[in-house]
């Protein structure tokens, strides 16, 4: 806590350093190491960093169909006509949409619930985007689904709940297979296990 009270010579130095301080995992002499790093980049490479940092937020967006981050409104992903509109994976968040892009062995579609239930953080089923996919199982031809989320108490929860969902429609219901262990985060496993545990899933039992 000593050094997030240091004061530096410059004011600007100063902010600077405080508001890279604010990103996860960043302390302040990771922030300064950051700050001073792009000191000694050239101006027109500062206002590229800048300028890309606004466009980023003024344009990214929430693709319409899986909720995963885009500047279009509707992804690439969900645009691609050689995906199988028939498979939809459930991830927690676009992190595990590429872990499973890297394996290459996924073609289906996906859904980004943003999260998953955990009542100890306080995030129910209305925090995240259960209801919107819902609705995609109501209006569209989708066959089977992969609940592909992390093997954490928290994954299992929101699995359980998705399941009870779906209860209701004529859809297959699958988890990725043996290989994933226990306690595991998708975007931390290797791709090849990963990619074979996409292919051998397995059907859910609740």
């Amino acid at each position: 806590m000593f050094d997030q009270e240091i004061q530096y010579p410059s004011k600007l130095l100063n902010n600077a350093v405080a508001e890279f301080s604010k990103l996860p995992g960043i302390g302040t002499k990771t922030a300064l190491r950051l700050v001073l790093f792009l000191l000694k980049k050239s101006e027109e490479e500062v206002n590229l960093f800048g300028e890309t940092i606004i466009e980023l937020r003024k344009n990214i967006r929430k693709c319409k169909i899986c909720k995963t981050l885009s500047e279009h409104e509707i992804c690439e992903i969900c645009s691609d006509s050689s995906r199988d509109n028939g498979i939809v994976c459930i991830v927690e968040n676009i992190n595990d949409v590429l872990a499973v892009e890297k394996t290459n062995q996924f073609r289906g579609l996906y859904h980004v619930l943003g999260g998953l239930i955990s009542p100890m953080e306080g995030i129910g089923p209305d925090s995240l985007e259960i209801t919107s996919f819902i609705e995609r199982l109501k209006d569209s031809r989708i066959t089977e689904v992969i609940m592909a989320l992390n093997s954490t108490p928290e994954g299992d929860t929101t699995c359980y709940y998705l399941f009870k969902k779906m209860n209701a429609f004529d859809v297959k219901v699958t988890i990725p297979a043996r290989g994933v262990s226990v306690g595991s985060e998708l975007q931390y496993i290797d791709e090849i296990t990963l990619g074979r545990s996409i292919q051998n899933r397995i059907h859910f039992q609740s």
